[in-house]
């Protein structure tokens, strides 16, 4: 009984370590990708602290420091460690950009040190709301975490809504092929990456984003200018309860966000209500297991993370709220959907490790 004790003591005092230490070098990432110095060694094939900090604007002094730190911690290489500490240079292998400054890249998890950036900037207002019971709004939690959320989520929207997400509602993407001028709503879009990815699979579609936040429809705006696509996608600062008001659409996606809704009902009774004759809702959200379980699995554990930390609190700052939290189990999802009206809500047969797919019929 001692020996199981102590052991299970240890056990966890290495895990709180480990963390800490994961929870650092995310801050360091953060401060990487945030301040250009990843963009900067991808440009060259080696620098120097000076070099460093004169391509990214920053004190030699924070360079030198940062880059024996990404060193140690393995993220960069250095070419001499022997060589006094200004002359040594440093480079970032191929491998580790992907993951680091490549934000379409399916490797590129970088995103998540500016979203855990975010939680750490409001976390005593989250501390206190524990305490009230009242909640923290979506655009306290800053430009970090807006921004973390959107590129976590870029490369998935990017290569697998177009092909392996859409892939299996055919009798949809045949509709929306061979229509002139179809029309998709993509509900809660955030920074609008799965929106441009929607135009760009169906060049002859007018798709309309839709998300409540002020900061999130900026970004999307200005990224669809940038990728020429101004045009054809229109950006709406508007509650997901609102689509009716916008028109008919043949195909709505609600991707990751159903879950942070705080009227999930009334955001799916609308939905439907928008949707044109033959139409279909494509819901996206996490991959967690059918039923509680404790301990959980990795997955479970981000996301219960996650809701702790975020989703619960956005949730909670409107009034009145579902209060889901992060994890959206299947049931959950039947059972909302059911009370909006859809008459079927299939899983759909597509793997992926952490999104389970919903298709959902009037």
């Amino acid at each position: 009984m001692t020996t199981t004790f102590i052991d299970r003591t240890e056990a966890l005092t290495e895990r709180v370590f480990r963390a800490t230490l994961g929870a650092l070098e995310l801050f360091s990432i953060y401060l990487g990708v945030e301040l250009g110095l990843y963009r900067a060694l991808e440009r060259h094939d080696a620098l120097d602290a000076d070099e460093l900090a004169e391509h990214a604007g920053i004190a030699e002094r924070y360079a030198r420091e940062w880059l024996e730190q990404q060193a140690v911690a393995g993220l960069l290489e250095v070419e001499c460690a022997e060589a006094d500490a200004h002359e040594r240079r440093y480079r970032l292998p191929a491998e580790h950009a992907r993951v680091l400054c490549r934000p379409d890249d399916p490797a590129h998890v970088a995103p998540f040190a500016h979203t855990i950036a975010g939680i750490g900037g409001v976390i005593a207002r989250v501390a206190d709301a524990y305490r009230t019971g009242d909640g923290v709004p979506y655009h306290a939690y800053g430009a970090a975490f807006r921004h973390g959320q959107g590129h976590i989520n870029r490369p998935a929207f990017t290569h697998e809504l177009p092909s392996d997400w859409l892939g299996a509602l055919p009798d949809v993407v045949a509709r929306l092929e061979a229509a002139a001028r179809p029309r998709i709503a993509d509900v809660g879009c955030g920074q609008g990456w799965s929106t441009l990815a929607l135009a760009h699979a169906f060049p002859n579609a007018w798709v309309d984003g839709l998300d409540a936040d002020p900061g999130s429809i900026a970004d999307s705006r200005r990224h669809a200018a940038d990728a020429g696509l101004d045009g054809r996608v229109r950006f709406i600062e508007a509650d997901a309860a609102e689509l009716a008001d916008h028109g008919r659409y043949e195909l709505i996606v609600i991707l990751e966000a159903l879950h942070d809704l705080a009227r999930p009902v009334e955001a799916l009774t609308a939905a439907r209500a928008a949707l044109a004759d033959g139409g279909a809702l494509l819901v996206v959200d996490e991959r967690v297991a059918d039923s509680f379980t404790a301990p959980g699995d990795e997955v479970e554990r981000m996301m219960f993370g996650w809701s702790v930390t975020h989703c619960l609190p956005t949730q909670l700052a409107e009034r009145p709220s579902a209060a889901l939290g992060t994890a959206l189990r299947a049931d959950t999802v039947r059972e909302l959907a059911t009370e909006a009206g859809f008459a079927r809500v299939d899983v759909l047969p597509v793997a992926n490790d952490f999104f389970r797919l919903y298709r959902l019929d009037p």
